[in-house]
């Protein structure tokens, strides 16, 4: 039996824009979101003879993303610790308008929020996944999926109580 091939450029079709604002609220930055996405695309497009089931393919994608994300934040520390300190340049004034205050206040909540929990969060209530599916894409058990989500909910709560 032969095994059926993943059609990348389908799923690129489908799901582009909504991994790039996954990988954008992990990030915070939008040129690293999409190229974080764009590799990840790229290497699952040479590999994807080697994909078993192509049921799971999305959310095989969606690990890489993750994956690439934590790789980019890693190497953002990195440079971070070495560099001499700065203010970052204010945001510019299309995003600015785009983006309301108290969506400003919540990302910015997330992003203080512990990796795993800041991952499932946002799976669930930006990409409306199931327990299973995040499970699937963090690679974790959908029991643990739920706590995270629930010990996630805890803190940004906290956070947002200290914030205001």
């Amino acid at each position: 039996m032969a095994r059926e091939r993943v059609d990348v450029a389908a799923i690129f079709a489908a799901h582009h824009v909504g991994l790039v604002r996954l990988a954008l609220i992990m990030l915070g930055d939008q040129a690293t979101a999409e190229d974080v996405v764009q590799e990840t695309f790229a290497r699952v497009h040479a590999g994807r003879s080697r994909i078993q089931d192509p049921d799971r393919a999305l959310a095989y994608i969606r690990s890489g993303v993750l994956n690439g994300c934590r790789s980019a934040l890693r190497r953002r520390a990195l440079m971070l610790r070495r560099a001499v300190p700065y203010d970052p340049p204010a945001g510019s004034a299309e995003s600015a308008a785009l983006v309301s205050e108290d969506r400003r206040m919540v990302l910015a909540a997330l992003r203080r929020l512990p990796r795993r929990q800041r991952e499932a969060l946002t799976l669930r209530y930006y990409f409306d996944l199931s327990d299973q599916e995040i499970a699937e894409t963090m690679r974790i058990s959908a029991s643990t999926a739920r706590s995270t989500i629930a010990r996630g909910i805890k803190a940004l709560g906290r956070v947002l109580e200290e914030d205001a």
